[in-house]
């Protein structure tokens, strides 16, 4: 019970060290231990800080482990941390967003065909925040990039994997907004994160924001 107790611990001093998720392999591995093993302490210090209901839970995010603020404190955590970084997107990018969460590998045509309009500026802003990226090209005549989520999406988010999205009926009733973290800021216009490099944004996408 005590090599128990103790490796519980040390994952626990682990993830409280990590700014970002640790995934299951990597924390058994620095532990010693099997990944069952790993995923047995993990979920009970998952059920110890929700019992707990204190300032911070442990949770399964992005694909690893992180511990997270708990929302019932993020209020007033906002206005105390008023620098805090979040990012800003348009109503118009936050429905693009939410067609390629649900709807990737996507093309940039096959986007516009469900908005009814250009999605260009949409996509590069997303690409510029890292919520979006090139997956691939699609096999048609003119190999289309296809499009996807990051894990920088799942982060802010607050979701482990695509599947813990909420199911819509159809894309294009989602009112993604409602769902929006308060690491995102919703407003009227479409920003690039100004440090991001254009060249490195697909050429389908280079055309319009050329002339912005």
């Amino acid at each position: 019970m005590e090599e128990r107790n103790y490796t519980k611990g040390l994952l626990e001093a682990l993830l409280f060290l990590s700014s970002d998720p640790i995934k299951l392999s990597a924390l058994a591995k620095s532990c010693g231990i099997e990944k069952t093993e790993a995923r047995e302490l993990l979920d009970e210090l998952i059920l110890d800080y929700q019992e707990r209901e204190g300032g911070f839970l442990l949770r399964e995010i992005a694909g690893g482990y992180q511990f997270i603020t708990n929302q019932k404190y993020s209020e007033i955590l906002s206005h105390i941390f008023k620098d805090k970084k979040r990012e800003t997107l348009s109503r118009g990018t936050l429905d693009t967003l939410a067609i390629i969460a649900y709807k990737q590998p996507i093309t940039l045509t096959e986007l516009d065909e469900i908005r009814g309009v250009s999605s260009r500026a949409m996509v590069a802003s997303l690409m510029s925040k890292k919520l979006v990226k090139a997956v691939g090209q699609k096999e048609v005549p003119g190999r289309p990039t296809l499009y996807g989520t990051t894990n920088e999406f799942l982060l802010h988010f607050g979701l482990s994997k695509l599947t813990d999205l909420p199911t819509p009926v159809e894309v294009k009733e989602l009112k993604f907004e409602d769902f929006s973290p308060e690491s995102i800021i919703v407003t009227e216009e479409t920003e690039m994160n100004p440090d991001f490099d254009l060249d490195s944004l697909p050429e389908e996408l280079k055309v319009e924001n050329a002339n912005e």
